[in-house]
């Protein structure tokens, strides 16, 4: 959870830089860009729900030896995390539409004042999800006792990541 964390905060860091660099504009003059980027996160998702209703190792452990603490597990996690959130249009919203709202032109260094913004929410973002992460793992630990409930978690997560691909296709603008 810890290192899936620090890979949302990539993919944060991703977005406030390209809202620094005016990408706000560009969602603004190509709509079609947000809508393919709406189809790419559902595609993602759905992939996601794929991978979680076939996993019968449990609780996304994949193959034997390929443990929650294994390198490849890790850096599974961290690309993870930061390609989630690189296709989530909502993350991208908040920080290409939202996110200068808080900037004041009168101060000057617009783009000083969007990575200051940036960095915040990067901080904080990753202050929350490393926290919730620390907490799952360890939730993780006892959870894998057994397998049946591992399974039901595969089963509920792959539907939660089904039910969002669904809400973010049909969702309206």
């Amino acid at each position: 959870g810890l290192v899936a964390s620090l890979g949302i905060a990539l993919g944060i860091a991703v977005h406030a830089t390209a809202a620094m660099l005016g990408l706000s504009a560009l969602f603004a003059n190509l709509p079609v860009l947000y809508y393919a980027l709406r189809w790419v996160g559902a595609a993602y998702l759905l992939y996601l729900a794929v991978k979680a209703f076939r996993d019968r190792e449990g609780l996304g452990e994949g193959a034997a030896g390929a443990g929650p603490s294994s390198p490849g597990s890790r850096r599974r996690a961290f690309w993870q995390g930061t390609i989630t959130n690189l296709l989530n249009p909502k993350v991208i919203l908040f920080t290409v539409a939202f996110l200068p709202q808080f900037v004041n032109p009168e101060l000057g260094h617009v783009s000083g004042q969007l990575a200051v913004l940036g960095a915040t929410l990067v901080v904080v973002g990753l202050s929350v999800d490393a926290t919730i992460g620390l907490l799952s793992g360890r939730l993780a630990t006892v959870l894998r006792r057994s397998r049946r409930v591992a399974r039901g978690l595969n089963i509920f997560s792959g539907t939660v990541f089904a039910g969002l691909a669904v809400r973010l296709v049909a969702a309206p603008k």
